[in-house]
């Protein structure tokens, strides 16, 4: 069975790209919040249980209202949890078109600053030890 075995909408399914990419974190009322496996960022990726959604302009208003509130509470955890310089929030979709909202907390002395994450550097997958880690404090946050 999946790691990402929750409860979905019919017709809704995680992309199988981000299903292979992330590790499951929190069921919020719209997003699957979900962990980037890249131990180089904390990085969050909200991903709304919207079937057939690939744009902000998919969502009706009380969706996109829905959506803005879970990024603020996204970035409120990571701001908590990890302490980032800076947030970077950003729903691009040219790789994956379901969408979906990274949200990476960031670093003055990060592999990648002040440059974006996308294209530095080769992702580096968390050990078994820092991923129970980072996990359990993340759930904590995202949780408050």
């Amino acid at each position: 069975m999946s790691r990402h075995a929750t409860a979905a909408p019919p017709g809704w399914h995680l992309h199988p790209q981000l299903a292979d990419d992330t590790h499951p974190l929190a069921h919020w009322p719209l997003c699957d919040v979900l962990l980037m496996d890249d131990a180089h960022h904390p990085w969050l990726i909200l991903a709304p249980r919207i079937a057939g959604a690939t744009e902000l302009t998919d969502l009706d208003p009380a969706q996109q209202a829905a959506l803005t509130a879970e990024i603020d509470r996204a970035c409120r955890a990571l701001q908590a949890s990890v302490q980032p310089h800076k947030l970077n929030v950003a729903a691009l979709g040219n790789v994956v078109p379901q969408l979906h909202v990274h949200v990476i907390a960031r670093y003055r002395d990060d592999i990648a600053w002040p440059r974006p994450v996308w294209g530095t550097a080769t992702a580096q997958p968390y050990t078994p030890e820092a991923l129970v880690e980072r996990v359990a404090l993340l759930r904590g946050a995202l949780s408050a």
